[in-house]
């Protein structure tokens, strides 16, 4: 199981990550679920969806402008990296805070390494699903001894 870190703290994690279009999805979130939906899955549902229990993810291909409408509204929004080596997730951290004011969690979730750590906070991301390998108290000290974020939300120690 792999540890999450938000704010620079090691907590436990509420959110389930859905990677494909899943039954029931409405009604797992009436039943309090909070739910990491794909963008395709948390569009195609949203009307539906309540806001406080349905995050979104982003793959890397994910187009950032079909969230846009509703970014206000998103608790969460995490972005995927599917190898350690795929640079979008940063690109796409960077746009969500800076051109588009998101305050919200931004998580950084997948093949997410502590040797990362301290650019994906400089990005905007505030919380960090590490890869199960990943030591959480390597992760806090890389956070605490790399580049502070400047973003909200993005408390490091």
């Amino acid at each position: 199981m792999s540890a999450l870190i938000r704010d620079g703290k090691v907590i436990d994690e509420n959110w389930q990550w859905i990677e494909g279009d899943v039954p029931r999805v409405v009604e797992r979130l009436e039943a309090g679920e909070l739910l990491m939906l794909p963008l395709g899955v948390w569009l195609a549902q949203r009307p539906r969806l309540d806001p406080l229990c349905a995050g979104v993810w982003l793959g890397p291909d994910d187009a950032l402008e079909a969230l846009l409408p509703w970014l206000a509204d998103v608790p969460l929004v995490a972005i995927h990296f599917p190898l350690f080596t795929d640079g979008r997730g940063y690109s796409l951290a960077h746009l969500l805070r800076r051109r588009h004011g998101y305050t919200g969690e931004l998580r950084a979730i997948g093949d997410v390494l502590v040797d990362q750590l301290a650019l994906m906070a400089q990005c905007g991301f505030n919380s960090f699903s590490l890869r199960a390998d990943q030591p959480p108290a390597a992760a806090l000290a890389a956070l605490v001894g790399g580049l502070r974020s400047p973003w909200p939300g993005s408390a490091v120690p």
